[in-house]
């Protein structure tokens, strides 16, 4: 059976996995409880019959903001077999974005998780005039709606008949979810998805997963294109899903669900390794020297045949840390895909030196959202790119402006009442301007160097690519965030906010003792310290490249104070003007 239509999927996952293995599992009252299938279907006909009552017709607009949960799947699939639009929205943007969408998006129904979450947009509520019922999924309150009371309002007005009569008019081009992009400047904009961008990416990269993974442990927000991908994904493969309590549980969850496929952004790898870097700092002598000798030895680590020696080197360091690094991730773990940003190298290495094999894919929400990925052919990996374009989709480079530009089922219908936004990134002959550059390595794998709008140009004349800089400058455990400035300035420089974790211990360490951030930051041996980063890394630099001055903050970078986006890239124009005193000072 293939799949045409996202909803699709609960068919051909009953034809083809008869024996009805859990398609979720999630926290329920303090137990892990099992979602089936037939629970799935019947629930998500129950919503499509409680929408239909409400009134809800194929086009409508409807919005939900919460963190992963076996009922975000069952709202989406009810709300696609009504041809309505999910649009779903992050819990974690601020009072005005929340304001935009639901305004600019003609929302008529608000599924939240809880009550914490009405009180973020009660006070834009009475701006919100399409707006006709709210619904949460939990904790019920006074101004909204359960969402068992959807369910059961389904229920007792069951319309199988308009519902199929409905899913059967819906064609595989038809619009199917709508994703406010974050993005690093300006107001979001509505990106509109087809069933066919999203499916296109399924058998695209259905391929990566091995028929004998079972179980998946899902964190990231399925609100982001990237993690719902993979959530679909995961329910065409018979996989059980299991969502974790949230991020700063994930650890402990993977002890349960024992996954054999983890997504993840690059910082929670960043920090993964960090943590186990520092174990390291406490130990003494022989035990210390070889503790780092296997950070050392994952850091080579090359794809191919590998000789006696090394294989030996490696059962070594497997007894010393590898073991205990899988057993983090459940100990079954086989993969680990990283998206949303660029990942260091060096963590690729180590990561699939340690056994954790790790794939890394390039694309954006526009693209639903895979252009390239890391595979299992032969080429298919080269650390430091992105692997080889997805099946089924054209990529090409720019001669002039060496910007990556793709075209394919997967590319969006479009922006949101945006023609004009549209026509900018895609050209009459159907190719999506990424902004980003790159180019491909001779073995067809693509490789990305920057984004066009973060290029600046000094007063020398000299173009600067600051997102290559401050990735390798990221690679120092004392710089958790980094960004790069200069625009028609004489040199580089850098505004770095510390790793203030790491930069406790060895202060410690070092017989310093600070008590807040600010003095932290002041503190004369630190700032010594962070000069030997500057003089080690700059070193991979051109003189026009190289950061000539520096400046440390006192604030962690996060999405919670609007530096960084939901996917924890940097939000260039918003730390700008947070930090312009101190940028200006880098000049003077």
């Amino acid at each position: 059976m293939e799949i045409t239509r996202l909803f699709d999927i609960l068919d051909y996952r009953k034809e083809n996995y008869p024996n009805n293995p859990p398609v979720f599992t999630a926290k329920q009252d303090g137990e892990w409880t099992e979602h089936y299938l037939d629970e799935y279907i019947e629930t998500a006909n129950n919503v499509s019959y409680g929408l239909l009552q409400l009134g809800i017709q194929p086009g409508d607009k409807v919005a939900l903001i919460s963190t992963s949960r076996p009922e975000w799947n069952y709202l989406d699939m009810g709300i696609q077999q009504v041809g309505a639009v999910l649009v779903p929205i992050y819990p974690t943007i601020s009072e005005d974005d929340y304001r935009y969408i639901l305004d600019h998006a003609e929302v008529k129904l608000i599924f939240l998780e809880g009550p914490e979450l009405l009180r973020k947009i009660s006070n834009i509520l009475p701006e919100l005039t399409k707006v006709q019922k709210i619904f949460t999924f939990k904790k019920q309150n006074e101004n909204t709606s359960n969402f068992q009371e959807l369910v059961n309002l389904g229920k007792a007005n069951p319309n199988p008949e308009r519902v199929k009569e409905i899913k059967d008019s819906i064609k595989t081009t038809d619009m199917v979810t709508m994703i406010y992009t974050s993005g690093t400047t300006g107001f979001p904009k509505g990106v509109m998805l087809s069933h066919q961008n999203i499916i296109t990416n399924i058998y695209g990269t259905c391929y990566i997963l091995d028929k004998t993974f079972t179980r998946a442990l899902s964190f990231l927000p399925l609100c982001h294109i990237y993690e719902r991908m993979m959530n679909y994904l995961y329910q065409y493969q018979g996989m059980n899903t299991y969502y974790a309590e949230n991020i700063g549980k994930a650890v402990d969850n993977m002890k349960v669900a024992r996954p054999h496929i983890v997504t993840c952004v690059p910082r929670v790898l960043e920090k993964v390794y960090d943590k186990i870097y520092r174990k390291g700092e406490s130990l003494k002598g022989i035990k210390k020297s070889l503790f780092y000798w296997t950070l050392d030895f994952g850091m080579d680590y090359e794809i191919g045949s590998h000789s006696w020696l090394w294989k030996l080197k490696w059962k070594i360091a497997d007894k010393i840390v590898y073991h205990a690094i899988r057993d983090i991730f459940g100990g079954e773990c086989k993969k680990v895909v990283s998206g949303g940003a660029a990942i260091q190298p060096r963590l690729s290495r180590f990561f699939t030196c340690v056994g954790l094999r790790l794939h890394e894919g390039y694309g954006l929400t526009e693209t639903a959202p895979v252009i390239a990925v890391t595979t299992n052919d032969d080429n298919g990996i080269k650390f430091g790119t992105a692997g080889p374009p997805l099946r089924g989709i054209e990529v090409k480079i720019d001669p002039e402006t060496k910007e990556i530009i793709c075209r394919g089922k997967s590319v969006m219908l479009g922006y949101y009442k945006a023609p004009e936004l549209t026509a900018e990134v895609i050209d009459s002959e159907g190719w999506f301007h990424t902004g980003d550059t790159g180019f491909f390595e001779p073995e067809g794998q693509l490789r990305i160097t920057g984004r066009i709008k973060s290029l600046f140009k000094t007063s020398m004349g000299k173009f600067v690519n600051p997102e290559v800089i401050e990735e390798k400058f990221k690679e120092s455990p004392f710089v958790l965030d980094m960004m790069v400035v200069g625009e028609g300035q004489k040199f580089a420089a850098a505004l770095i906010a510390p790793d203030f974790e790491f930069l406790r211990d060895w202060q410690k360490r070092h017989g310093i003792n600070c008590e807040t951030p600010q003095e932290m930051i002041e503190d004369k041996q630190t700032l010594e310290r962070y000069k030997k980063v500057m003089d080690k890394y700059n070193k991979f630099f051109g003189e026009t490249e190289q950061v000539k001055r520096f400046k440390l903050v006192a604030d962690t970078w996060s999405e919670a104070n609007g530096m960084l986006t939901p996917t924890l890239k940097i939000k260039r124009r918003k730390v700008m003007s947070r930090y312009q005193t101190e940028i200006d000072e880098l000049f003077k």
